[in-house]
């Protein structure tokens, strides 16, 4: 058995849908973040060392040789030869329409890229970017929007000096989807003051909301982040492998069988990791959640529609 028998994944929604292969491959094309920039606040979030999301560090090399890179790498790994083109590092809608199209367009001229997967945050996105999105996916392009939410709790997320909440996301969420663009949404596990509860409420609302892709993420601790500095001084704990591990397969049976799970881990590298270590082994811990799902002998949507409400925790501004 693999993952994909249990759940309702990306890599086999596009085999499915395509007929082949299809791959993304990450870029950094130098975008900054409002959260950064002084917009909304500086030093970003409390977790972030953008080193641990973007393989391309932060002086980014050409897109072309990004992309050739991206090629060759995912040869040795597989036999595809389509890709999407996937920008990923910071906040991708971050600056004028007219430079976000011509970037865009620019990974769209290669033969092999079928599209684009756009990760950004909610507060980030305009009425005109959402035109100009629905628009490629017009031309018959694949667009997903991805939107880093993270955690539904205001609370929360103001305690991790993510300078957005629940509204912002609900809002671009609901324009972006009745334009006919998927939305896959980022869901965060460990993060501080947040636990079984949190986790379960924040699926659940971000089902009211609608969605169309889920991606899953241990929090990390990685160097140079005020995150390495609470759990330094004892502040943080972060998730062990096994309860991350049961977290993740107790969301995954409640998602309706629909929805496409991009992602149900996520790594960082060892030169920048400080704990937990397992957060370097990604096999491992997709394997884990294989296994505690073969165990349990359920799969995604086991208990879809069955709603996880603790009036005890605090609800979303």
């Amino acid at each position: 058995m693999a993952l994909s028998d249990y759940i309702h994944t990306f890599g086999q929604h596009l085999l499915q849908l395509h007929g082949e292969r299809v791959h993304k491959i990450a870029l950094d094309v130098g975008f900054t973040c409002p959260n950064r920039d002084g917009v909304k606040g500086i030093g970003g979030c409390t977790f972030c060392n953008n080193s641990s999301f973007s393989p391309n560090g932060r002086q980014p090399r050409p897109m072309e040789t990004q992309l050739d890179s991206g090629r060759n790498a995912i040869a040795k790994r597989t036999r595809a030869k389509k890709y999407l083109a996937y920008f990923q590092a910071y906040t991708n809608t971050y600056a004028d329409v007219t430079e976000l199209d011509a970037l865009y367009r620019q990974a769209l001229t290669h033969h092999d890229i079928m599209g684009l997967s756009i990760g950004t945050r909610p507060d980030c996105v305009s009425p005109q970017v959402l035109d100009l999105l629905a628009d490629y996916r017009a031309q018959g392009r694949i667009v997903w929007l991805e939107l880093g939410l993270q955690s539904s709790f205001d609370e929360t997320l103001q305690r991790v000096n993510r300078g957005h909440g629940l509204k912002e996301y609900r809002d671009v969420t609901i324009a972006a989807r009745r334009r006919g663009i998927p939305v896959c949404a980022h869901l965060i596990l460990g993060l501080p003051g947040e636990g079984k509860d949190h986790y379960h409420a924040t699926l659940d609302r971000v089902l009211e909301i609608g969605v169309d892709g889920l991606k899953l993420h241990p929090l990390h601790v990685v160097k140079h982040t005020v995150l390495a500095n609470q759990w330094r001084r004892g502040e943080y704990q972060p998730l062990t492998r096994g309860a991350y591990i049961r977290h993740a397969a107790d969301l995954i049976e409640r998602t309706p069988e629909d929805i496409i799970y991009h992602r149900v881990t996520g790594t960082a590298a060892k030169d920048i990791l400080l704990a937990p270590e397992w957060c370097s082994q990604k096999w491992n811990v997709l394997n884990g959640i294989e296994r505690e799902l073969a165990r349990r002998g359920h799969r995604q949507g086991q208990f879809a529609g069955i709603s996880w409400i603790n009036e005890e925790i605090p609800d979303a501004a």
